[in-house]
C-alpha cells in the first residue's frame, strides 16, 4: 500500500489519504467529520473523492446550492469508511456545519479567459461572507480551510465575519495555498530531475499573480538556477492557474490540481487534530511576519490550529524584491475584503 500511496499523494502530509486501496489499515482516530461547501462544483466533487477515501473521516458532509444529494449518493456508492450525506440549500447548511471537525469551502464562481481571481470578487465574496456567518454559528472551532477565489480577501472576509458573530478567536482559518506548493515542487521536479516525492519548496506571500512567492532557496533537496530561469519560473509558478483557464479554453480553471491540494490541506488539518507532530503546511492566516496583516508562510499546526509560525526564513535577494513587491498587493486586497465584511449583512 504504501508504494500506491507515494504515487497518488505526497506521503509526508497527506499519509492519511488512502488512495483507491481497498482493505486497508487504518490507524489512528477515525472519528472526524469533514464538511465542503460547494460540493457540486468542479472543485468541490473531486475533492469530495479524495475525502471519501481518507480513513480519519466518520462523516463527510456536502453542501451545495444544488446536485448535492446526487453527488452524495454517488460517492455512498464507494467501499470506504467514510459517511456521505449531502445537503441542499440555506436551510439545511446548519445540518452540514454541526459537529463539523473540518470546513472546506471551494464555493463560488470558477475563472474564465481574460479574469483575475480580482474579478471574481463581487460573487464570491458574498458567498463567502454568509458561509462563514454560518460556519461562526454551527461549528466554532472547527479549522476553516478557504479555496475561494480572491483568496487573499476571502479570508479576511472570513476573519471578520467571525469577529463580528462573536467568535474572537479566528486561529483555525487559513487561506489554502497549498496548490501554489504543490506547482512549485511539480515545476521544480520535471526541471531539475528530481524524485517528486521528495521536493518540498515553501511558498510565502498570498494566492494571486505577483503575491506568489515560491522561496526556491529554501527548497529541498537544494538547487539553484541562473536568474533567467530562476525569473522564468517563478513567473511560471505565479501565472500557473492562468496556463490552466487558457490551456481549458473557457472550460474552466484548475479544479484538479485544486482538488488534490484542497484535500493535502484537509488531511494536513485532521493529522493536526489528532496530535501528530510534525504537521507543516503553507497557509494564509492572519499575520505578524510582514506590515501585511495576513500573510502565507510555513506553519505547525496542532490541535488548536497554528501552533508555531516559521516565518520567513532566510531570502535570497531576489526573493526579498518580491516580498516588497507583494506587500502592497496584499495589503489592497486584504483591506478590500475588510471593508466588505465590515458592510455585509
Amino acid at each position: 500500500m504504501a508504494s500506491v500511496a507515494k504515487q497518488f499523494l505526497r506521503p509526508s502530509t497527506v499519509n492519511n489519504l488512502t488512495k483507491l486501496v481497498r482493505n486497508f489499515s487504518v490507524t489512528g482516530q477515525n472519528n472526524y467529520k469533514v464538511a465542503v461547501l460547494g460540493a457540486s462544483g468542479g472543485i468541490g466533487q473531486p475533492m469530495s473523492l479524495l475525502l471519501k477515501q481518507t480513513p480519519a473521516i466518520k462523516q463527510l458532509a456536502l453542501y451545495d446550492i444544488a446536485h448535492t444529494p446526487g453527488v452524495a449518493a454517488d460517492l455512498s456508492h464507494i467501499d470506504t469508511a467514510a459517511q456521505v450525506s449531502g445537503h441542499i440549500g440555506a436551510e439545511q447548511l446548519g445540518d452540514c456545519l454541526t459537529g463539523s471537525d473540518v470546513v472546506v469551502i471551494p464555493a463560488g464562481v470558477p475563472r474564465k479567459p481574460g479574469m483575475t481571481r480580482d474579478d471574481l470578487f463581487n460573487t464570491n465574496a458574498s458567498i463567502v461572507a454568509d458561509l462563514s456567518k454560518a460556519c461562526a454559528k454551527y461549528c466554532p472551532t472547527a479549522f476553516i480551510c478557504i479555496i475561494s477565489n480572491p483568496v487573499n480577501s476571502t479570508v479576511p472576509i472570513c476573519c471578520e465575519i467571525y469577529k463580528k458573530s462573536g467568535v474572537s478567536d479566528t486561529s483555525k482559518i487559513f487561506g489554502v495555498t497549498t496548490l501554489d506548493v504543490v506547482r512549485s515542487n511539480a515545476f521544480i521536479a520535471e526541471a531539475k530531475g528530481f524524485d517528486v516525492s521528495k521536493v518540498n519548496v515553501p511558498v510565502i506571500g498570498g494566492h494571486a499573480g505577483i503575491t506568489i512567492i515560491p522561496v526556491i532557496s529554501q527548497c529541498s533537496p537544494s538547487c539553484s538556477f541562473e536568474q533567467p530561469a530562476l525569473e522564468a519560473i517563478t513567473e511560471r509558478i505565479q501565472d500557473a492557474g492562468t496556463e490552466v483557464v487558457k490551456a481549458k479554453a473557457g472550460a474552466g480553471s484548475a479544479t484538479l490540481s485544486m482538488a488534490y491540494a484542497g484535500a493535502r490541506f484537509a488531511a494536513s488539518a485532521l493529522d493536526a487534530l489528532s496530535g501528530k507532530d510534525n504537521v507543516v503546511e503553507c497557509a494564509f492566516i492572519q499575520s505578524s511576519i510582514t506590515a501585511a496583516t495576513y500573510f502565507s508562510t510555513p506553519l505547525l499546526l496542532g490541535p488548536n490550529g497554528v501552533k508555531k509560525n516559521f516565518g520567513l526564513g532566510n531570502l535570497s535577494d531576489y526573493e526579498k524584491k518580491l516580498v516588497d513587491a507583494c506587500v502592497p498587493e496584499l495589503q489592497k486586497s486584504i483591506k478590500k475584503g475588510e471593508e466588505f465584511a465590515a458592510n455585509f449583512h
